[in-house]
């Protein structure tokens, strides 16, 4: 039974102290990129409407590779795009249009009907889909990106782990203290 609770509390301290180091790295990495996490070269991106479905769903955690040469795309690759300067877009390439050295990419959602309106010039490209998406995701890290969020999930889980540190030294003692009671009535 010891043995149990003995790597009970390991695997609760690993998985409070891997939540905080976590939580830490998104919300540093998030200030440090004025937006979306960075990790191993690749961006964190939130998917917000279903256009990309079932490729993708909505709230789902997607990483996309910053591109160095936009004009080297092909068709079917999946592409994050400025539409704006505020707004980007993740969709697929239907079609490339070479124009001298102007490159043009064709876009379109795999859940819309109808190609995007205006194509993307190759200077708007940001990105390249890598193919790694974690469902449903990015709601949480939406919410970890808010005031509350951030407090909430950086201090939870070192208060957490704090609470579980005192706890586990509170036996500690306790166990001591009645090794000692248990010596002083050996010897009489």
């Amino acid at each position: 039974m010891k043995k149990i609770k003995k790597i009970f509390s390991i695997l609760i301290t690993a998985i409070l102290s891997i939540t905080l180091i976590f939580m830490i790295f998104v919300v540093i990495s998030s200030k440090a990129s004025g937006g979306e996490p960075n990790f191993l070269g690749y961006q964190l991106k939130t998917v917000l409407s279903g256009s990309m479905e079932p490729t993708f769903m909505t709230g789902s955690i997607i990483a996309v590779k910053p591109v160095e040469n936009a004009v080297n795309l092909k068709k079917d690759d999946i592409i994050t795009f400025k539409e704006s300067e505020d707004k980007l877009i993740t969709h697929r390439i239907i079609d490339v249009n070479k124009t001298g050295d102007q490159t043009m990419y064709v876009t379109k959602g795999d859940n819309n009907n109808a190609k995007d309106s205006n194509p993307v010039i190759a200077q708007n490209v940001v990105a390249k889909y890598s193919g790694f998406t974690i469902p449903y995701f990015g709601y949480f890290l939406d919410y970890a990106k808010s005031k509350s969020g951030m407090a909430l999930l950086l201090i939870l889980p070192g208060l957490l782990l704090l609470a579980y540190s005192g706890i586990t030294i509170f036996k500690a003692i306790k166990e001591l203290d009645k090794g000692k009671g248990n010596d002083a009535q050996g010897t009489v």
